[in-house]
């Protein structure tokens, strides 16, 4: 690919280790109305370079409408939103140069081989033919379509094609991905191959922004997330950091031999139990206690002639969180 000091010795900013310190995205009150419709109410967003960033939340919350303005493809009605330290109004086209940006919906040239089709793309970024010789077979190989160099597009796979556009993105060797529902309609190996590739991608020292749907695949790959609802991020930071702010105390688990659903109207009469569900011989609860309280719990289970074949803090994902950070607010997850 392109040398990075090459592309560093291009760009205006400070040195390499106020780089290191300076965000690859920052959005403060941004804002953004079509109409009547108040897509985006007041976004605070940051993001660190070299991370992976699962951006989610329900249709309609306003993940699209961020990524287009990072994308400088339409204007902020109110608030700052810069890229590298660069504000994407100001410099839209310094922010170009650092982004390779992946709409949830693209279009493809079909009448295009796979490799003219990226050549296309590159002569578009100015790169020269003499490099875009070098770099093509490159992201053929890191999107696995270097077997389909000489294919038609239009002969390609629904997944084939987003790998294909993943690689579009990358032709200019960008700071920063922006990923919207990269994953959409792919099926199960498809989003598998894609996993992959954004995982190489972040060893390759990219930030990435991603949102999806597929809650627990982004769990995998994501260091930090933030959770958009309507218009507004209510939440930023990493799984764990989430799950923590959220839960009030811990969600148990606790498998029985036999008498769950005894088990589990006793325990809807303890003051510190929370939502109780049944799931056959396992039940599951919201706890506010601490450990010892955890620990006279069992000891009661035990002394009422309940007999609990594991008990402990049940696992939570992204998909949790996201479903217990919309709760009550009228979204739909």
């Amino acid at each position: 690919m392109t040398d990075a000091a090459e592309l560093q010795a291009e760009r205006p900013g400070g040195g390499p280790a106020e780089e290191s310190e300076r965000p690859m995205v920052e959005i403060r009150g941004l804002k953004k109305r079509f109409g009547s419709f108040e897509a985006l109410r007041s976004v605070d967003l940051t993001i660190r370079r070299g991370t992976v960033f699962g951006f989610i939340g329900p249709n309609g919350a306003g993940k699209t409408t961020t990524m287009a303005i990072l994308a400088t493809l339409i204007l902020p009605d109110e608030g700052v939103v810069r890229v590298d330290g660069l504000d994407v109004t100001e410099h839209p086209a310094e922010v170009r140069r650092r982004i390779g940006y992946m709409p949830d919906f693209f279009g493809v040239y079909d009448q295009f081989r796979t490799t003219e089709y990226l050549h296309f793309y590159g002569a578009s970024c100015g790169i020269p033919k003499a490099e875009r010789d070098a770099i093509i077979p490159q992201l053929l190989e890191l999107v696995n379509l270097a077997d389909k160099k000489d294919a038609y597009v239009d002969t390609l796979s629904r997944g084939m094609k987003q790998r294909l556009c993943l690689a579009r993105c990358l032709v200019h060797n960008p700071d920063l991905l922006i990923l919207d529902e990269p994953a959409s309609g792919l099926d199960p190996r498809a989003r598998i191959e894609m996993r992959e590739i954004i995982k190489e991608l972040k060893a390759m020292g990219k930030t990435i922004l991603i949102s999806s749907h597929i809650l627990p695949e982004l769990a995998e790959m994501v260091d930090e997330i933030g959770v958009i609802e309507r218009g507004r991020v209510i939440a930023q930071g990493s799984v764990v950091e989430i799950q923590r702010r959220l839960h009030a105390g811990r969600i148990l688990e606790l498998r029985l031999a036999g008498r769950a659903e005894e088990a589990a109207a006793w325990l809807e009469g303890n003051p510190l139990v929370g939502r109780v569900i049944r799931d056959g011989e396992l039940v599951r609860f919201r706890f506010a206690g601490g450990d010892e309280e955890q620990a006279e719990l069992l000891v009661r289970l035990v002394g009422l002639g309940f007999r609990p074949i594991a008990f402990g803090e049940a696992q939570t994902n992204l998909e949790d969180v996201f479903l217990e950070m919309t709760r009550g607010s009228g979204v739909e997850a």
